[in-house]
């Protein structure tokens, strides 16, 4: 439990407040779309430290994602009331995330048993970790604001269709992973 890339999801959980802060208390755009770029970084860099030291786990597994899925809501929550992202882009964001934290959570609950995320989902929410960022950068006083609003856009298409796609798969999947829960309880 006590790994290095769990050490750093739970860092990336403490940092949250400071986003949330940077942003709407020091109004600093500029320097919380550096530091949210930093965070997102170091979602790769849990995982690669996981993978290639042999420090997978089991709450690794669920520590990561549920890191990711906080970081879109409190984050991205902020910075939609900061009117940096545009209202249908972070509405997006945010409802597929609550959506899909919240059927997390309740189905398992029910006694749904952990699956695995897909390579989509990743790829997903990848592209929307330098999205957002960007949209922040394009609304700083920073002297490449104009490239930043066309980068945001260009990583935050993709992001929307890998991270929905992901989402429609996990479907079924939450299905199978609620009927083998279910089975395993009743052994």
């Amino acid at each position: 439990m006590l790994t290095v890339p769990n050490a750093i999801s739970i860092a990336r959980l403490a940092c949250l407040p400071v986003i949330v802060w940077m942003l709407l208390g020091l109004h600093n755009r500029e320097g919380t779309a550096w530091f949210l770029g930093a965070l997102g970084a170091t979602d790769w860099v849990d995982g690669y430290i996981a993978r290639h030291t042999g420090q997978v786990s089991e709450l690794g597994k669920v520590l990561d994602p549920t890191a990711d899925r906080l970081l879109f809501i409190l984050a991205g929550g902020a910075i939609l009331i900061d009117g940096s992202v545009p209202l249908p882009i972070g509405l997006l964001v945010l409802v597929r995330e609550v959506l899909v934290g919240g059927t997390l959570v309740l189905l398992t609950l029910f006694g749904m048993k952990r699956f695995d995320v897909k390579w989509v989902g990743k790829a997903g929410t990848l592209c929307l970790m330098f999205a957002f960022p960007l949209f922040l950068n394009a609304e700083s006083t920073a002297g490449w604001a104009d490239l930043s609003r066309l980068l945001a856009w260009g990583f935050t298409i993709p992001g929307l269709v890998f991270s929905y796609y992901a989402a429609f798969t996990y479907i079924p999947l939450m299905r199978q992973a609620l009927h083998e829960g279910r089975e395993a309880r009743q052994r």
